[in-house]
């Protein structure tokens, strides 16, 4: 394929270019990230990249909401376990203002800014013990707080009061409540950087909004980046500034929301896009539209990895794994972009 507008420049990146050059203006560097994992024993036994060579960054003065999107066993969720230290990666870089994060593992100025928001409201809490008690112990841990300053101030972040939670347990709780109140938690140590991980899969649609509309508050007014992690194209798109596209462990595209989602490049794009429905307002949508599970032989596949499912694919595509090709002001990870 070949770009149809004069202004459109392709061109491949060279390898020294491949890595993202720190600045001091860097808040998060991701260079080369890659991650190997062994399945299977003895004669059975293969390697799988859950991450292959992923590489992006975030400005340190610029807050933005910067996503993650791919369907299950992209490998997005490890990105996420690496930059927060749970797992350690087999090569690459993962540098948070300008420093290795494996050197700032366990340190405690690193802990306070970079926050985690998981999956499951429900998993984060102790179903025995009192949802206000949490907070009371993130907050003793710094020492300069007032006792009871921080968690209010928190909890009117997120459009909660502590008379709402104080001496509830999670079961007392909806999702959403819960769900907002796991992000005060992460709040009381006014962090530079939250790292969400599906944070509405768990949610009722109807209040999945207003968590989507608490984090572009959150970048708007706390000046709080986010890496928002998620298979859900459409609430990508209401709340990225950047997204960037994973298939089996790489990023295949990476731009801005609009550019990546308005116009996708990559045929695996395409398919994500293609597979949200458009709903007619005078009926109800019958079943969800998912994509396949995962796959290892996609993992283990030599080439591209999509190219067992590309509507385009070519002879190159099944031989040779494909180079970030830049369009403009994205990347593309495929063999149409030589």
């Amino acid at each position: 394929m070949k770009a149809d507008s004069k202004n459109t420049q392709i061109k491949q990146r060279r390898p020294e270019e491949v890595g993202v050059k720190e600045a001091s203006s860097k808040l998060l560097v991701v260079d080369d990230l890659t991650k190997v994992y062994t399945k299977g024993q003895g004669l059975a036994k293969s390697k799988i990249a859950a991450v292959n060579k992923v590489t992006f960054s975030l400005e340190r003065d610029k807050p933005e909401i910067f996503t993650l999107a791919g369907e299950s066993g992209s490998g997005k969720s490890t990105v996420a376990k690496l930059i927060l230290g749970f797992e350690v990666p087999t090569s690459g870089s993962i540098r948070y203002k300008g420093k290795e994060i494996a050197k700032l593992n366990g340190e405690k100025e690193f802990m306070k800014e970079v926050q985690p928001v998981f999956q499951n409201p429900f998993e984060t809490f102790n179903p025995l013990k009192k949802i206000h008690t949490y907070l009371y112990e993130t907050e003793k841990n710094l020492a300069e707080a007032d006792q009871g300053q921080l968690v209010e101030e928190s909890l009117a972040l997120v459009g909660l009061s502590l008379a709402e939670i104080k001496d509830k347990y999670p079961s007392e709780m909806s999702g959403g409540q819960l769900q907002r109140t796991s992000i005060a938690r992460a709040l009381i140590t006014n962090p530079s950087l939250l790292i969400t991980d599906e944070p509405v899969s768990m949610i009722d649609a109807s209040l999945r909004m207003s968590i989507i509309n608490l984090f572009k508050r959150l970048k708007e007014e706390q000046r709080v980046s986010i890496i928002y992690i998620t298979h859900d194209l459409a609430t990508a798109y209401y709340v990225s500034d950047r997204i960037a596209i994973m298939l089996r462990g790489e990023v295949v595209e990476m731009g801005s929301v609009e550019e990546v989602l308005d116009n996708p490049l990559h045929p695996y794009t395409q398919l994500l896009k293609a597979s949200i429905p458009v709903p007619n307002p005078a009926d109800k949508w019958e079943s969800e539209i998912a994509l396949s599970d995962l796959e290892t032989k996609e993992y283990l596949r030599i080439g591209c990895k999509f190219s067992g499912r590309c509507p385009r694919v070519k002879a190159i595509c099944r031989e040779c794994e494909p180079e970030n090709y830049q369009v403009e002001e994205r990347y593309v990870r495929c063999h149409l972009y030589r």
